[in-house]
């Protein structure tokens, strides 16, 4: 074999892995394990539009910065000339980039459409289109299933409760409540036809709530972080609702190894749907989450109540049994435990004088932000 035919087969069996949104909470998190775990060339393709992002992709840049297989592409999922540029010769596609909050899909649907429903047609066709048949992600959300106002519940201390201990399945009829329900939904809903129509392995998660280190958050997303962040930095808290409203959380670390699982067995699991979440033993109510941190943290967190928000779930909890039983994953880490990894991160991100505070991060302007070498 020529020198140039083994330099081609060495990268030919080289991952070239994509992510959109690779300069969020989850992305950095998937990049970072990539980077760290195998011998994948990663591409991070963001436009930086959430706050704080930016310095995910300098803490990125920093731990790899000599090496050549991290590339940043500043740009709009969109822009369907730059995605297909960029999912050109890309193996894998990890769908992570989204408007995330229903209260802006509300202020603006047009907008919310445009980046979730129309932003992921532009990379399924990118990626039919390349011919390469990659594996392609794409991150749901449990907002499909509407407010699931039809489940029995019952008030129990300081949560509600469900009769049906089991969660729910992949089974739950969609009910896509909100403009940001209709425009993941609608999304979620190619991609699982892209699998069927142009035998794309393409796999769906309908995700619960996701909590780790790296997560900037907000009233609108990353509530486990945004309530330790606010009782952290003493911030007085909104709660809408009354705080009993149940949620499974995961962490993120637990995230990443489902990741790894169904991308090593697409043989089962290309073209499906997962619910993924926490479980029954990660179910938690805001309140109970509140008297967690007071616990760990020693710090009191003031908060007041609102109104609950439309479409809001008052008991969400995963059954991922059909992940299970394809994958053999299960989560790991307990919420008490996520909780303290986080506090972790943010006590080390203080030390290094990078983040000040977590919760106010801006966002700088992106040319600021250079683009590694390819």
């Amino acid at each position: 074999m020529s020198g140039i035919e083994e330099t081609m087969k060495k990268l030919l069996s080289f991952r070239s892995v994509l992510i959109f949104g690779g300069a969020g909470f989850v992305g950095s998190n998937w990049a970072c394990h990539l980077l760290k775990t195998t011998d994948a060339r990663v591409h991070i393709f963001d436009n930086l539009s959430r706050p704080g992002v930016h310095r995910n992709l300098e803490w990125l840049q920093k731990e790899w910065k000599d090496s050549e297989r991290l590339k940043i592409t500043i740009g709009d999922i969109r822009d369907g000339a730059l995605v297909e540029r960029a999912v050109q010769n890309a193996g894998e596609i990890y769908h992570f980039a989204a408007q995330v909050a229903v209260t802006c899909s509300v202020r603006d649907p047009r907008e919310d459409f445009e980046i979730n429903a129309l932003g992921t047609l532009n990379i399924l066709e990118a990626a039919r289109k390349s011919g390469r048949r990659p594996f392609v992600l794409y991150t749901s959300t449990n907002k499909v299933y509407g407010n699931l106002r039809s489940k029995p519940l019952i008030l129990s201390g300081k949560r509600y409760s469900a009769l049906e201990e089991s969660g729910v399945n992949e089974s739950q009829p969609l009910d896509l409540y909100s403009p940001y329900g209709c425009s993941k939904g609608t999304a979620d809903q190619y991609v699982h036809d892209y699998g069927r129509m142009f035998h794309l392995p393409t796999v769906v998660f309908r995700m619960s709530c996701i909590a780790g280190p790296q997560q900037f958050g907000n009233e609108d997303q990353g509530w486990v972080a945004h309530f330790l962040y606010s009782a952290l930095e003493a911030k007085p808290l909104t709660i809408y609702g009354d705080g009993r409203q149940v949620r499974d959380v995961l962490s993120v670390k637990d995230l990443l190894l489902a990741f790894e699982k169904v991308r090593a067995q697409t043989e089962k699991t290309g073209g499906e749907i997962y619910n993924i979440g926490g479980g029954i033993r990660n179910s938690v109510s805001l309140l109970e989450v509140i008297e967690m941190i007071e616990e760990i943290t020693g710090r009191r967190l003031c908060y007041s109540l609102e109104k609950p928000r439309p479409g809001d779930q008052l008991f969400y909890v995963t059954d991922f049994a059909k992940l299970t039983d394809h994958t053999g994953w299960k989560p790991r880490i307990s919420v008490r435990q996520n909780i303290q990894m986080i506090w972790n991160w943010w006590r080390d991100e203080r030390a290094r004088s990078v983040v000040t505070p977590i919760s106010a991060a801006a966002p700088q302007p992106l040319a600021q932000v250079p683009e590694a070498a390819s």
